[in-house]
């Protein structure tokens, strides 16, 4: 909160200081909304930029987070229909480290690699907003609080959002895996 006031009156190294805070955050969301690394680096450094441009009209009293979070949101929404209109560019599938989890045999590392390419595909087929529940609960780590308080909806409708998300979800990955 300091730190944007700083930014409201021009000051650079408040900019910095709130860049290195949140910027591994940003990217994060970033990536797992739009699911390409070098356009989540995009979005994120573009955030920062709106957070600088708008300071101004930051309401004080609200907190940072859930505000900074809409600017993310928001840019993703618009960098997935501009290329909703583009050619259809496929996730960086190799670059999944982020979701791997330590591979003790070569079998289960290709399998482990397969699931997580199904898991990538099937997460790029889900709307916005299921994919954003999804990445805000699962790959955030945030609580359903944490998510209420960020997407200013009711822990209700966020325990609703998250059960039709994941079940769409999990349709999606049985028919990957060929269950279906």
């Amino acid at each position: 909160m300091a730190l944007v006031m700083d930014i409201r009156k021009g000051d650079k190294q408040a900019l910095g200081k709130l860049v290195e805070r949140h910027k591994k955050s940003a990217f994060r969301i970033a990536l797992g909304l739009v699911g390409n690394k070098d356009d989540a680096f995009d979005i994120s450094q573009e955030a920062f930029l709106r957070v600088y441009k708008s300071a101004k009209t930051f309401d004080t009293k609200q907190p940072f987070q859930p505000w900074f979070y809409t600017i993310i949101a928001n840019l993703s929404r618009t960098w997935l229909r501009r290329r909703s209109r583009r050619e259809n560019r496929m996730v960086d599938v190799d670059d999944v480290s982020w979701l791997l989890v330590d591979n003790r045999t070569p079998e289960q590392a290709v399998i482990k690699n397969e699931t997580v390419a199904n898991l990538r595909q099937a997460l790029k087929e889900l709307s916005f907003d299921d994919r954003e529940i999804i990445t805000l609960q699962h790959f955030r780590c945030m609580s359903y609080e944490e998510i209420s308080d960020l997407l200013s909806i009711p822990k209700g409708t966020v325990m609703s959002r998250l059960y039709y998300a994941r079940k769409k979800l999990a349709g999606l990955m049985r028919q990957k895996n060929g269950e279906e």
